[in-house]
């Protein structure tokens, strides 16, 4: 892993980050969106959204688009700070992730569970019960399943030719991919399976590759779990959090071809003030790390 540098923000919890225009924009914790300079030497907060904002892209029409865990898909002014709730959180959105935007405005999002809010998130992967769903809002509104039956449904991120999206299933250590296009338009097939980490947010990089955020080392116990019944699993979500599964203090990332799956970047290393990674983007050969742990964005550049 190459050195990292720490950006410091203003809050726990950039789960992701976003490049675009010499800023650098991330959400934390207690609901604020964040401008900062990739020094790190000012940061401004230009928006609220009251809820939890995780995932964060890049509209086609400039705004800001936020997947919040309380309040659902937004799109967010970036001038004035304003919100518009695109698909509001219900019975069919509890956990609003992650999204990808092609040209046209069609949102490809994430519902990572059914089950269970953010904060209980462990609980989701002890379940195992594959809830999560692949979502897309087309620009007239018009929100569609492409998608179900994923295991904690996460990251998104679109092939440059926008012939395919794919989505990681942070409690089944994969990614998939759907063609969008062609022969094959609507089958989906796996990209990478078995990963060695718990994929997190994802993102189609500068470079045309698709960039995973490798939260923590998979762990023995918690693959053990899988395989118990569910009432035996729910008994562990419902122990003391001293006792419950922990993740690893490490910083991973992973880059593969989006069309073999083949990995071209692997990228591991441990570092004292930072881990958990969340969020990955890489713009021009820099790369940007958020961590749903820190107060922190980390970021190195690529040799």
């Amino acid at each position: 892993m190459p050195a990292l540098s720490l950006i410091q923000v203003s809050g726990l919890g950039p789960e992701d980050v976003l490049c675009d225009k010499g800023h650098l924009f991330t959400g934390v914790e207690d609901g604020r969106i964040l401008r900062l300079t990739p020094d790190g030497r000012r940061l401004d907060t230009i928006a609220d959204t009251g809820g939890r904002p995780l995932g964060i892209e890049l509209h086609t029409d400039g705004r800001l688009l936020v997947c919040d865990a309380v309040r659902g898909l937004l799109a967010v002014e970036r001038a004035s700070g304003e919100i518009e709730v695109l698909v509001e959180r219900g019975p069919n959105l509890r956990v609003c992730n992650n999204a990808a935007v092609t040209m046209d405005g069609t949102v490809y999002f994430t519902d990572s569970t059914s089950r269970f809010d953010l904060e209980h998130w462990k609980a989701d992967l002890l379940e195992h019960g594959g809830t999560g769903r692949l979502l897309r809002r087309d620009p007239d509104g018009t929100v569609e399943t492409v998608l179900e039956g994923l295991h904690f449904a996460n990251g998104v991120a679109l092939a440059p030719d926008e012939s395919s999206v794919v989505v990681a299933q942070t409690g089944a250590y994969r990614l998939d991919k759907v063609h969008l296009t062609g022969e094959r338009q609507g089958e989906s097939e796996p990209l990478a399976e078995g990963l060695p980490a718990f994929p997190d947010n994802i993102a189609t990089g500068s470079d045309g590759l698709v960039w995973i955020a490798m939260a923590s080392p998979r762990i023995a116990a918690l693959d053990i779990l899988s395989r118990l019944h569910p009432v035996l699993r729910k008994g562990v979500w419902a122990l003391p959090e001293a006792l419950q599964v922990k993740e690893k203090r490490v910083v991973w990332v992973r880059a593969l071809d989006i069309e073999t799956g083949r990995v071209v970047h692997d990228l591991y290393g441990e570092h004292p003030d930072f881990h958990m990674v969340t969020g990955v983007r890489e713009a021009n050969g820099t790369v940007y790390l958020g961590s749903l742990a820190e107060r922190a964005i980390a970021r190195f550049d690529l040799a």
